[in-house]
């Protein structure tokens, strides 16, 4: 039987969710505000995060964000999603602001589990949770991590559908089928750079032109450049809204 607790109210399973293996790629993990705030999620918010186990092992886990949204200087939603709104709620929080609405920022499932529907059961709960602390509004950068082509745009890809009317990518399609809305790309959510030896580290691709390289997993092309030394990749998400 699967169970789905807040950490706060399974502080023991902290550990685990540390040392959780997501199969994320090497280069997703060099965000550096993602390295320096998103463990603070954590600790700041452990009535945000929520955790899957069955038969004692942790199987799925997911973290959101309260922040204060709008206000005179948040009128819109940023294009600079997942890093962005990251940034809002841990200041938000040293402030002692009171937030008004929250964001989540990943449903992170076993590889072993996958295909078991957890990935709905985990944004329900998500939903719940948030919509308990009295906040009327789920918003959700999404990676859409179905598209297949880095050179199509994002905006073209969020306009492609199922003859079921339902969104061809499967992530925005569990937001979809949940409730969610698609509201625009956040052309960039995230930002990876590093040296070219580190991208090769990274990805174990050559990265000996100039110009555009496709790697696999990523949604849109790396830019590299031989003569500076140095290659970035600007990942673009997609804001879902969620009315609770």
């Amino acid at each position: 039987m699967i169970r789905i607790t807040t950490l706060a109210e399974r502080p023991e399973l902290l550990d685990d969710v540390y040392a959780f293996e997501g199969g994320w790629p090497e280069f997703m993990m060099q965000d550096p505000i993602a390295g320096s705030l998103f463990g603070r999620v954590l600790e700041f918010f452990p009535e945000h995060c929520l955790v899957a186990t069955e038969d004692g092992e942790l199987i799925a886990h997911g973290r959101s964000i309260p922040f204060v949204f709008p206000d005179e200087d948040r009128t819109e939603l940023p294009a600079g999603g997942w890093d962005r709104v990251l940034q809002w709620g841990i200041t938000d929080h040293r402030r002692g602001r009171t937030p008004t609405v929250s964001s989540a920022l990943e449903i992170n499932v076993r590889p072993s589990h996958l295909g078991r529907g957890l990935s709905h059961e985990m944004l329900a709960a998500m939903r719940e949770s948030v919509q308990a602390k009295g906040h009327p509004t789920l918003y959700a950068p999404v990676r859409p991590n179905g598209k297949q082509d880095a050179r199509q745009p994002m905006t073209e890809y969020i306009q492609q559908f199922r003859d079921d009317g339902l969104p061809v990518d499967p992530w925005l399609r569990v937001h979809v089928k949940a409730g969610g809305k698609i509201l625009k790309v956040a052309p960039a959510s995230m930002v990876m750079s590093g040296s070219l030896d580190e991208w090769r580290e990274w990805t174990g691709l050559p990265f000996d032109e100039t110009g555009e390289v496709i790697v696999p997993k990523a949604l849109v092309p790396v830019h590299c450049s031989l003569e500076h030394d140095h290659a970035v990749y600007v990942e673009p998400n997609v804001w879902v809204q969620h009315d609770l």
